[in-house]
This record gives C-alpha cells, structure tokens and sequence, in this order.
C-alpha cells in the first residue's frame, strides 16, 4: 500500500473508538457464568471490541453533528498515536489475563485449564471479528452518506440526513430478517424436523402392549419423533428397581404424544390422556405432567431417579409441542409450549379431580428449561384451589417465567436472588447443588413447588436490563460456582450472558444448565414427600446415578 493510502487509512480510524473498544474488548475477556473456549471468546472479543468503537465514533459523529468546536488536526494526530498505544497496552495486559479468569471458573466446575495458548489465539479471532465487523459498518456508513448525498439536493441537510439514516436502517433490517434470519431459520426447520423424524436402528418398537408406541397403542411409533421414542423406550425397568431395591417393584409408565400424532394441541392433549388411561396411568401413586423442553426432549436425570424413588409405581404423560431446540423455540413460536401444557394439563386434571380422592394418584407437574415456564404456564391457581394437586419440580426455569420473577423479586431480603427463600416456606422453596430444601423452623404445606436452579445458569439468570443495570445475583455471598472474579460491566456483561445462554450445555453435569440426577434426588423428595428412605439409601442411589 503506498505511503500516502496508508496514511489515509490510520487517519480513517477514530482514537476514540478504538480507546473504547479497547476498554469494552477487555472487559469482555472477565469471567461470566459459563467458561468459554478460544474460538468463542474470540468471537465474543472482537464483538465488544467492534461495539465499543462504534460507540467511539457514534460519539463523535454526535459532537460533530451539534456543531462544537473540533481539536487542531496536528492535535487529533498525536492523541490518535497515543489513545493507539494506550489501547494496545490495555489489549495486551488483559490477554495476559485472559486465561487466568477463565480457570476461575473452570476450577469452580472442576474443569481442566485452558493452555498457554489461549491468550494468542483469542487475539487472533477477535482481531478478524473485529475487522469484518467494523468493515461492515463502513459499509453502512458509506451508503448512509450515499443516500443522503442524493437526498441533499432536495432536501435540507439535517432532513437528508434523517432520510439517509432511516433509509439504510431499512436496507439493513431486510437483509438481517429477509435473508439472514430467514434462511438461517429455514435451514434450523429442516435440520431439527430431520433429526425429529430419524429413527434410530437400535431403539426398537416396543412388544410390550402397555408401552406408548406398541402396536396396542393409540400413538403411532413413528408419530412419536425420535425424542418421544427415545423416552418410552429407556429408563429403569420393572427388574432394574427390583435389583436395586432388593424387593418387587412395578414397571413404570411413560405416556409421549409427538408432535406429528394429531394436528392441534387440544388433539393432542386429548390423544395423551386416552393413552394414559388405557396404560393405567391413574392406577399409579404418583401421576406427573410434563412438559418437554423445545425440542421434545425429556431429561433422563429427572425421570430415571423418579422412578426408583417410588419404586416403579410412576407414571408420566408428555406431549411435544417443537422440535427446534429452546433456544430457537422462545424465539420463533415463544407460546406453544405453554398452549400445549395447558391444554394437557386440563385434559388429566379433568379426568383426575372426577375419580374417588381415595382412588386416585397424587398428581405433580415437571418441566426443565422451555419446559419449565410452560409448565409453570400451564395451571391457573383459581382453577385448581377447590381440588389442588400435589406440587411441581421446575428445573433451569427461563428468566421470563414470570411466576419464577414475582417470587425471587418478592424473596426475604436476607437470602440472595440465585437463591431465594419465599414466605415461610410452606409452598414454594429453591435449591441448587448444595440441598437447600430443610429449612429450619419452616413446614410444608399441601402445595409443594420446587425450583432446582444453579447460580451458574444462563437460561435463569440472564437480564435484558444487565446491558445498563448489575444484576442482584451478582451481589455477595455468590453462588458456588460462579467465579469471584465475574463483574458487572454495562454492555459487555449483556454480551457475555447471551453467550452463555448459547453454550450453557458445554459444562460438567451440576453446573450451567445441565442438572444432575443427585440434585433431582433431593427435589423428588421433597416434593412428593418421600417416605421410607433412609439416608444411606439415598446416597446408594446418588451413587448409582453419579457412575
């Protein structure tokens, strides 16, 4: 490049921005709730390190807009030199660091340390990310001033520019939706509709009549989708709790309408009680509603543990209503989870509140993640005041849930947001990896709600108001696996949980968004008021589900 271009090009730059993105790329490299791999911190960095100059050079646009006064070019020179030193002075030093907050918290999570070479290749991904998004907004910048140079020969200055502005606004916003999102969302349909209706060779149709999907069954085996398949088909047998045990036990009950059985939610829920009835669901002690997370999936270390809690005598009813992942589901269609758990949850809560009190299961609603707000959506308490049921175990709830939000707000001031204490105790408590469900002094009452949630989960604790406001949950003590060293910073922390929310899988099982068995353990218990174990026994089951 000849000399004088390149000149051109250093000056194109604003020190501002690139001090402030600077700022905003270090501060992106703390810790956050979930560890993240280079190539992901990378992308994170040069994200915020593109955000933070856009703020730089929106700022000075805006002064330059209002007419103030502009430093001498020989100033705007030397401090463009020296803001550029200080910036790479701030990048190096918190690169330096980088790896040292990522294994604050992967040592929380009993993860193994990243490398030596985390901090190199960090820098070289955000620096491409950064230069590609940057780039893009002088694309932006130029059709801007292109439209309201065109527009300036009609129009006064300011209008062409509020014209050109709106224009381009416009133009990028088709792209973004028109293109972008929609063959992004098309191609995640087709691939999610593809792995929904893939059945795998080594599950096999059921010959047990009394199985969801035999050929004595109401719901078709390829109807179920591969999610329901793989939930009728696993989990403990009748033997595997009688071995355990060491006394008989009966075989569980797994009820799964998929989402391709009938048309309309209603259908569905109406296909999934004739189908519990006929299997003898409301034979059992205990009866579950679930709702499944986005993709039709029901968790095996909530409903595996269940099952050996009481001995077999279970039975559990579901109906899919996605099969695009949560993440995408709360997105796109954000109330068919809660269309279809409500119009489940009234066809057994009618047919259940008609048999003898005597004769009938203690009924109890589950749900994990999108499954779990669904659920919680999917019960009005002035219906069910006169006839209540049991209680409900909600796992990872969604930080919009808002039964979930009107508690943890309403919390005793003394207990902290990852981990609230409501009232006195009677209805509804909260735990996490650390049992936290004996409260002392406290009593249950007839309702019993648990939410199993850890400090570490992104689905439960992100904030759209963390982009300006330090969330509650950072405030001390902290929760056990979130790093000492996490801060609020405005913008970045925002960044940082979206991440997270994305990759809140990619952690050990009892951390982020992945719940353990053990931890379902001591829910279980509590909720259905389990009798007849003895401490030991508990730990013998942890034990077998931990291996």
């Amino acid at each position: 490049m000849p000399k004088a271009a390149w000149k051109r090009f250093w000056r194109s730059f604003s020190g501002l921005g690139v001090l402030l993105g600077a700022l905003f790329f270090a501060a992106s490299l703390t810790p956050s709730l979930i560890p993240r791999a280079f190539l992901l911190q990378g992308v994170l960095s040069g994200v915020c390190f593109a955000f933070g100059y856009g703020v730089g050079v929106f700022a000075l646009r805006l002064w330059e807009y209002l007419e103030f006064p502009r430093p001498h070019v020989r100033f705007r020179q030397l401090a463009t030199w020296t803001v550029a030193t200080i910036a790479t002075g701030i990048v190096a030093s918190y690169l330096w660091y980088a790896a040292v907050w990522q294994n604050s918290i992967r040592a929380r999570m009993e993860m193994s340390p990243v490398d030596t070479a985390h901090p190199l290749e960090v820098g070289l991904v955000a620096a491409v990310v950064a230069g590609a998004l940057i780039l893009l907004g002088r694309l932006l910048g130029g059709t801007l001033r292109m439209i309201s140079g065109l527009t300036a020969r009609i129009a006064p200055q300011r209008v062409s520019l509020v014209v050109g502005f709106a224009v381009t606004a416009t133009l990028f916003a088709l792209i973004v939706n028109g293109v972008i999102f929609r063959v992004g969302l098309r191609v995640a349909d087709y691939s999610f509709r593809a792995v929904d209706s893939l059945i795998e060779p080594e599950i096999m149709l059921p010959s047990d009549p009394n199985k969801t999907g035999s050929a004595a069954s109401l719901v078709g085996w390829e109807d179920l989708g591969r999610a329901g398949r793989g939930f009728v088909s696993s989990g403990p047998s009748r033997a595997d709790i009688a071995a355990f045990l060491e006394k008989d036990a009966l075989e569980p009950i797994r009820v799964y309408v998929g989402l391709n059985s009938a048309d309309a939610p209603e259908s569905r829920a109406n296909l999934a009680l004739r189908e519990l009835i006929r299997v003898g669901g409301f034979n059992r002690s205990v009866l579950v509603v679930a709702v499944p997370t986005g993709t039709g999936w029901m968790d095996p270390a909530a409903m595996d543990p269940l099952e050996y809690l009481h001995g077999g005598d279970v039975a559990t009813v579901a109906v899919q209503y996605s099969y695009l992942t949560s993440f995408i589901s709360i997105l796109v269609e954000p109330g068919y989870g809660s269309d279809t758990g409500r119009a489940l949850f009234r066809e057994v809560y009618a047919h259940w509140t008609a048999l003898p009190h005597d004769a009938r299961p203690r009924l109890y609603l589950y749900g994990l993640s999108l499954g779990a707000i669904s659920s919680e959506q999917s019960v009005r308490l002035h219906e069910v005041i006169a006839d209540p049921i049991q209680g409900a175990l909600w796992a990872g709830p969604p930080f919009p849930s808002p039964t979930w939000r009107s508690v943890t707000k309403e919390r005793l001031s003394d207990s902290p947001a990852w981990l609230p204490r409501f009232g006195d105790g009677s209805i509804i408590r909260f735990t996490n990896q650390q049992n936290a469900l004996n409260i002392p002094g406290a009593q249950w009452g007839p309702l019993r709600i648990v939410y199993l949630q850890y400090a570490s989960d992104p689905v439960v604790f992100f904030e759209t108001t963390a982009f300006y406001r330090r969330p509650s949950w950072l405030s001390e003590p902290r929760g056990p696996d979130v790093s000492p060293d996490l801060r609020w910073y405005p913008g970045v922390t925002f960044l940082q949980l979206l991440l997270d929310m994305a990759v809140g899988l990619t952690v050990p099982i009892g951390h982020g968004h992945l719940y353990a068995p053990a931890h379902y353990i001591d829910a279980w218990q509590a909720v259905t008021d389990l009798k007849g174990w003895t401490p030991a026994e508990i730990a013998r089951l942890k034990a077998l589900f931990a291996r």
